[in-house]
């Protein structure tokens, strides 16, 4: 039987370290069955892949491999608080994400399918399908061009 784990493996994906908070927050917090992590940058080896704002100096396709890599590291902030277990996912319900762009930008859904296209690849079936929500905004933390939150359904 496929597990999440097993899916990323065949994804080539390797979960980084879970990234500490950086001010007044905690990165995942659980109520009931749900978890609630907090938003997430596309951050790789502790760096932005990219800066900057869509429909200017960061195209389409740099914005949704960075919508990936903030789910990567959603995905690592809850194997933290899930003891290294995926499996325990019941239902990824639904991801927020936020794109710093240029008033004229219009392509936020196209970006955010690289967050919510790795959810279903790693959390197959309905397991995987989500709500969502996708805004955009003046400007990000870091000067990131995405940030992706997400709430789940957990054992």
């Amino acid at each position: 039987m496929s597990t999440p784990e097993s899916r990323l493996a065949e994804l080539n994906i390797e979960l980084p370290v879970a990234a500490a908070p950086v001010a007044n927050y905690l990165p995942v917090v659980r109520t009931g069955n749900l978890l609630v992590v907090s938003g997430q940058l596309p951050l790789v080896d502790g760096k932005l892949l990219i800066t900057g704002k869509l429909g200017a100096e960061v195209s389409n396709q740099a914005g949704t491999a960075c919508a990936r890599a903030c789910f990567i590291n959603i995905l690592a902030q809850l194997n933290t608080a899930l003891g290294g277990d995926l499996s325990r996912v019941r239902r990824v319900v639904r991801l927020g994400g936020f794109m710093a762009c240029t008033p004229d930008f219009t392509d936020h859904a196209a970006v955010m399918n690289g967050a919510s296209d790795l959810a279903a690849a790693v959390f197959a079936g309905e397991v995987g399908q989500h709500a969502r929500s996708t805004v955009g905004v003046p400007s990000l933390p870091l000067n990131a061009p995405v940030e992706v939150e997400a709430m789940f359904e957990v054992a």
